[in-house]
C-alpha cells in the first residue's frame, strides 16, 4: 500500500525551509506587500500537528485498508490498472470524492471538528499544509464508492497520496497567479488562499483538491480579490497542539450538555458549524435569563 506522502516528507520539509529563508531574506517586501509569512510558535504548532497526524493516520490506515479491501472483494466489478482509461478515471473519481469530503467537512459539524484544525492557523505558508487533524476518521467514507465500482484499494490510496502531495504546494503566499488557463482548471495557491480566509466572501468556498472545476460548476468558487484574513471567524488563543486538535470536539461535548431536545442534539452534530454557534448562543442566553428571573422576582 504505497503511501507517497511518507516518502515526500523530506522534500516537504526542504521546500518549507526554502520558503522560510525567502521570507527572512525579503522582510521589506513582506511588509510592503502585506504577506503574513512565518511565526515561530505558529510553525512549531503546525509541525507538531503534522507529526501527530502521521502517527494517528498510520494506525488508522489499517482500518481503512481493511474496509476498502472487504468492499472490493464483495463487489463483482473490477477495474484493471492496465486499462488505458483506468488512471484518468481514478483521477477524476478521486477529485470528486475529495470535493464531497471537503465540502462536508465545512458543512457538517462533526466533520468540521476534525477539519477545523487545518484552518486554525492565522498564517499561510507551507507549514500550514502540515497542520492536520489527529482524528482523521471521517474522510474514508467518501472514497467507499471507488472501491465498490472496482478500483483496487492500492490504487485508491496511491491517488489520494498524489492529490495530497499536490495540495501541499498550494499553501503559499509566494506564488501570486499562474497562467490564466491553469487558474481556470486547477486549484492554485490563489484559489486556496481564499479557501483559508475568514473574510465573509471566502467562507465555504473553493473546496477543490487538484481541480477547481467542481467549484465552478457547483457554485462554490470565489476568486481571490480582497486581502485574505487567514484563520477562523473565532480564532484560537493557543498554540498548544493538544488544544488545537481537540477544541472543537470539546465544544461539541459542551453543546450536547446544553441541548434540551433531540433536534438540538442532532443539529449540534450534523448541522453547519454556523448553526451550532448561533444555537449555543441562544441556549446560553436563555439559560442566563432563566437564572436571573427567580432573583428578580425575589427582589420585587
Amino acid at each position: 500500500m504505497f503511501n507517497l506522502i511518507l516518502y515526500a516528507i523530506p522534500f516537504f520539509l526542504a521546500t518549507l525551509a526554502v520558503e522560510w529563508l525567502q521570507f527572512r531574506h525579503d522582510r521589506a517586501e513582506e511588509r510592503e506587500s502585506g504577506l503574513v509569512g512565518y511565526a515561530r510558535a505558529d510553525t512549531l504548532t503546525s509541525l507538531a500537528m503534522g507529526i501527530g497526524n502521521v502517527i494517528t493516520n498510520t494506525a488508522w490506515k489499517v482500518v481503512v485498508v481493511a474496509v476498502y479491501a472487504a468492499l472490493y472483494e464483495l463487489t463483482p466489478l473490477r477495474i484493471s490498472p492496465a486499462a488505458w482509461w483506468a488512471w484518468p478515471a481514478l483521477f477524476v473519481a478521486d477529485d470528486v470524492a475529495y470535493y464531497a469530503y471537503h465540502r462536508a467537512s465545512h458543512r457538517v459539524r462533526v466533520f468540521w471538528a476534525s477539519h477545523v484544525v487545518h484552518h486554525s492557523s492565522q498564517h499561510y505558508n507551507l507549514s500550514t499544509a502540515l497542520r492536520q487533524p489527529w482524528t482523521p476518521m471521517t474522510y474514508f467514507l467518501f472514497w467507499i464508492p471507488l472501491a465498490l465500482i472496482g478500483f483496487p484499494p492500492w490504487m485508491i490510496l496511491l491517488e489520494q497520496s498524489v492529490s495530497l502531495t499536490y495540495q501541499f504546494f498550494i499553501h503559499t503566499e509566494r506564488v501570486r497567479q499562474l497562467w490564466r488557463p491553469l487558474e481556470l482548471v486547477l486549484n492554485t495557491p490563489s484559489h486556496h488562499r481564499g479557501h483559508h480566509g475568514a473574510n465573509a466572501i471566502y467562507l465555504d468556498k473553493n473546496y477543490g483538491g487538484i481541480l477547481i472545476v467542481w467549484d465552478r460548476l457547483l457554485g462554490t468558487f470565489e476568486s481571490e480579490s480582497e486581502r485574505v484574513r487567514y484563520g477562523l471567524t473565532r480564532n484560537l488563543d493557543t498554540f498548544n497542539p493538544l488544544r488545537v486538535a481537540t477544541h472543537e470536539w470539546l465544544a461539541i461535548a459542551e453543546d450536547l450538555r446544553l441541548a434540551r431536545t433531540w433536534g438540538d442534539r442532532i443539529g449540534f452534530l450534523l448541522r453547519t458549524p454556523g448553526w451550532a454557534y448561533a444555537r449555543r448562543a441562544a441556549l446560553t442566553s436563555e439559560g442566563a435569563v432563566a437564572a436571573v428571573e427567580p432573583l428578580a422576582g425575589a427582589l420585587t
